[in-house]
């Protein structure tokens, strides 16, 4: 559950506890942004000698704050910040904000504890405070921009950085910023949670570093589309890739910035990669708000290279380019006929303003039931000339005419970063029409006009049989662990994978070849013979394997080179023995497998395996459990499922749903035994042409 945090947002009554009488602190910066703004809520600095401090009279205690204390500003060092936070929640203070940053491992321990039992709401610590522009409330201990000035935008952010680099770059009012720091007890979901339903609020900014609950943010996430307003997140910190420690293929293959990428798409969250990219965004969705169902998109513009250029843009950062109809084309052709009725349409290649109804072309574009949206590329640059200005007059003002009464949403986009001309921004702002400088940012913000489509849950039914299975694979798990593995044996693997209807090759394990011979007969033959040993994750790389063996002395010649082998490439490793396996051959091999990414779930991929898994990188990847439906979504991603669907006539049409059938049993056992089975590949595994027929030879599970 997230926490009330009015009492943050919209203070009575403020106390400021570390404010110096003598020199100036953070505590007085606080003091001095709210009366410079002629706050009206009752500042009560806290000063154990002081009378008074910037002419308000002081308390000489925590302990002598009036009754009903809203908040509480604790300008006081790390080290003083469980023992205050303990004083003012004796005194009944609703809630605090901790500016204060160092803390030691022990003191960050101590406070983190403090806060997660408190009734008192913390912000904090290593945090910037927060400002409420609608009533003039700058709880921030610094100078803030001149720029900023009260709108509908909200912004939250980890970074007190962030939002000094937001407070001076955007364009657009801002109603609220906030800075949640550490996050030792209020997170970014508290706020975002009342922001959804502020009535001055209509977009929200999120910058972000780390998730703590993932549940949390996506419910609040789902508050704010429920009440109409818009969300987009920039995550920081996507560069770290995943454990090159990671045994599976699977795990190596993918990062925590895959991750949070699947977890925003999941829950329809619209998502950005820098702070140009977010403010285009927010401009474009202050004034025009989430379009769930706007996909498609035209482009027009008074320059052929302009429009051209983001044409290729757009198809880099995900934006669909709009096809016109046909009734569209005919429009055009009637109302420009110098004009060619193709997206994107260039307006300056025509130089006969007879043959050139801007306003009637766009009308058309507009009616077109296939377009979803309209960018205008016009150069507005503050640096125009007047000439250039006056020049653009015309099309400006014909694309500020489309705008009246349109429904769908028109943006304009300056191709350069340069600031906007400011008579031009009013222009395009007075018709409703936002305009973000750079194509690229501009481009990305239409993108999050049309923010994705959260996935439906996945209900797994569970039945006794189900909870027998999960049972037996834990105990299964609980025993290799016991015995010292990381990792299963392959024959756990097949056992576990077996009871979850995946399909395994057959295969025994043998101690030498002596027991080979004695057990050959329950596998026939032609064999694979592969070693086994809990201290060897890919075998065929060290010559662990062993194909297409068709008879006794086959096998003993097969484990006397495989124990050779593994002798020199892993002379410390122990072979507990030998795999027997029928040898089951494929048309394609795919790689299937998950890998545990705590808090959010577990990620399960699928693509092109074999031993050259890690160089094809052929992955597509979505949060556990999956439907066989999107399993096979996933699968039409990949470079292998263009090759099941008969890519060149390599190999005949293939039908994907045995595959999918896997990936999707793969995912419920994933879901039930991840906190158990951290990673899991299953590579190579077979697929028959045709039938799409596959048989799992090759699993390795890690576990914890």
């Amino acid at each position: 559950m997230t926490r009330d945090v009015t009492s943050l947002m919209r203070p009575q009554a403020i106390a400021v506890v570390g404010a110096s009488a003598t020199k100036r602190a953070q505590g007085n910066a606080v003091i001095e942004n709210l009366l410079s703004r002629d706050c009206t809520r009752r500042i009560i600095p806290v000063h154990r000698s002081a009378e008074e401090i910037q002419g308000l009279a002081t308390v000489a205690s925590i302990a002598e704050l009036p009754d009903g204390t809203d908040l509480a500003i604790a300008s006081v060092p790390a080290a003083a910040a469980t023992e205050t936070a303990r004083a003012l929640e004796a005194k009944g203070v609703k809630s605090a904000i901790f500016f204060a940053s160092g803390f030691t491992t022990e003191a960050a321990d101590a406070f983190r504890a403090f806060a997660a039992g408190s009734p008192m709401n913390i912000q904090g610590p290593n945090c910037m405070g927060l400002i409420n522009l609608n009533d003039g409330l700058f709880l921030y201990p610094a100078t803030t921009s001149s720029k900023i000035r009260p709108g509908k935008v909200a912004f939250i952010a980890q970074s007190g950085s962030a939002a000094i680099t937001l407070m001076n770059s955007a364009e657009f009012g801002i109603s609220k910023i906030v800075t949640v720091g550490s996050e030792f007890q209020l997170t970014a979901a508290d706020y975002m949670d009342w922001l959804a339903t502020d009535d001055e609020t209509v977009a929200i900014g999120v910058v972000l570093e780390a998730i703590q609950d993932p549940e949390a943010f996506a419910r609040a996430a789902q508050r704010i589309f429920e009440n109409g307003k818009s969300l987009v997140v920039l995550k920081v910190g996507n560069s770290e890739v995943g454990s090159a420690a990671t045994l599976a293929h699977t795990g190596s293959m993918t990062s925590d910035a895959d991750t949070y990428r699947l977890y925003f798409e999941a829950n329809g969250i619209a998502t950005v990669e820098d702070y140009d990219e977010l403010n285009a965004a927010l401009e474009i969705l202050s004034l025009h708000g989430h379009r769930p169902n706007a996909r498609t998109l035209a482009i027009v513009g008074i320059s052929g290279g302009q429009t051209a250029l983001a044409c290729d843009i757009a198809a880099s950062v995900g934006v669909e380019l709009a096809r016109f109809g046909e009734a569209t084309v005919r429009q055009i052709g009637t109302v420009s006929p110098g004009t060619l009725a193709q997206n994107p349409i260039d307006f300056g290649s025509v130089t006969d303003e007879a043959a050139r109804d801007i306003a009637g072309t766009m009308s058309a574009i507009l009616a077109d039931e296939g377009i979803d949206m309209l960018a205008v590329v016009q150069d507005s640059q503050a640096g125009l000339h007047p000439k250039s200005l006056e020049s653009y007059t015309t099309p400006i003002d014909a694309y500020c005419r489309s705008a009246d009464g349109a429904a769908k949403p028109i943006v304009a986009i300056s191709a350069t970063s340069e600031d906007i001309h400011p008579d031009i921004r009013s222009r395009f702002e007075s018709h409703g029409i936002p305009i973000v400088s750079g194509l690229r940012e501009g481009l990305v913000g239409i993108r999050a006009l049309a923010r994705p489509s959260p996935r439906p849950p996945v209900n797994v039914a569970k039945t006794r049989k189900t909870d027998a299975r999960k049972s037996c694979a834990l105990a299964l798990v609980a025993e290799e662990v016991a015995s010292g593995r990381t990792q299963l044996t392959a024959q756990s693997g097949l056992e576990i994978l077996t009871s979850y209807g995946i399909p395994v090759a057959r295969s025994l394990v043998v101690r030498d070849a002596a027991e080979a011979a004695a057990r050959s007969a329950e596998i026939a033959f032609p064999l694979a013979v592969k070693v086994a040993s809990k201290d060897i994750a890919h075998r065929s790389e060290l010559g662990g394997v062993a194909l297409g063996v068709v008879d006794m002395e086959g096998i003993e010649e097969a484990i006397a080179r495989i124990a050779g082998n593994v002798a020199k490439a892993a002379p410390n490793a122990i072979i507990d023995g030998y795999e027997l396996q029928e040898d089951v051959r494929g048309d394609l091999e795919a790689v299937v497998g998950f890998v545990a990414s705590p808090p959010f779930g577990i990620k399960v991929m699928v693509g092109s395996g074999g031993t050259l898994v890690e160089l094809t990188d052929d992955l597509a990847m979505a949060l556990a459990p999956l439907t066989v439906a999107e399993a096979e979504t996933l699968i039409a991603a990949t470079k292998l499922g263009r090759r099941l669907d008969g890519y060149r006539n390599l190999i005949p049409r293939t039908d994907t749903r045995p595959l999918a059938e896997l990936v999707s049993d793969l995912s419920l056992l994933a879901q039930e035994l991840g906190a158990r089975i951290t990673s899991c590949d299953l590579n190579p595994v077979m697929i028959r042409a045709g039938s799409g027929k596959v048989a799992t030879v090759d699993v390795l599970m890690t576990v914890a």
